[in-house]
């Protein structure tokens, strides 16, 4: 989005694009030194259909000032699958309750389990923590979406290092917390990992794939 002529608030650009679909993000920029005075924003959709939508009602237009705006499609790089970045839980989480809805689908916690390096205790929620031991929990959980009869599983590890015993129990159970958390997560972006989505219209498909194990 170019010719700016102000920085104009997220919020506005936001009110604006967002009537042809579900956004990534919205960010503005002051223009470079040699291009003169301006701001630019690069606003992402999710959706590449919803971005030519929004590119071809708005190009030239007025918006939200007196001189027309130029709104351009970004070139789009090629990526390799291997190297290809999954969307976090957050966002899994938007994604599918703008196509679901927030009772559209749930998450199902089935197993939480604490791999943790810790020397034995009485008490398994309060451990001293030592130095070169880490807290570690393994989650497995699954999607479903009721409507469509369709469950996705997922699992996911996460890790944290003690290098601060020094600090104490409540540090110790923040952090505890804190990794069982990014645990439920990665497993629940593994889970949306297997689903795909696809909008035909104002209706939409959904296809569970399945995963071959060696």
């Amino acid at each position: 989005l170019h010719l700016l002529s102000v920085g104009p608030p997220q919020h506005s650009l936001f009110t604006v694009f967002s009537q042809f679909g579900l956004l990534y993000s919205v960010r503005v920029f002051p223009n470079a030194v040699v291009a003169g005075p301006g701001f630019y924003a690069i606003i992402k959709f999710y959706s590449a259909r919803d971005a030519h939508r929004a590119q071809e009602a708005c190009d030239r237009k007025q918006l939200f000032q007196k001189s027309p705006v130029k709104v351009r499609l970004g070139t789009r790089h090629k990526a390799v699958q291997d190297n290809t970045l999954a969307l976090n839980s957050s966002k899994c989480q938007e994604l599918a309750n703008y196509y679901f809805g927030f009772n559209g689908w749930s998450k199902r916690i089935i197993k939480l389990q604490d791999l943790s390096n810790l020397e034995e205790s009485g008490n398994e929620d309060i451990v001293a923590p030592l130095q070169k031991q880490s807290l570690k929990f393994f989650c497995a959980l699954e999607v479903v979406l009721p409507s469509y009869e369709c469950r996705s599983t997922g699992v996911g590890i996460a890790e944290k290092p003690l290098d601060k015993p020094e600090e104490g129990p409540l540090s110790f159970l923040m952090n505890r917390k804190i990794t069982q958390k990014l645990a439920i997560q990665k497993a629940m972006t593994d889970a949306f990992q297997k689903l795909l989505i696809v909008v035909l219209g104002k209706t939409f498909l959904i296809v569970l794939e399945v995963l071959h194990f060696d």
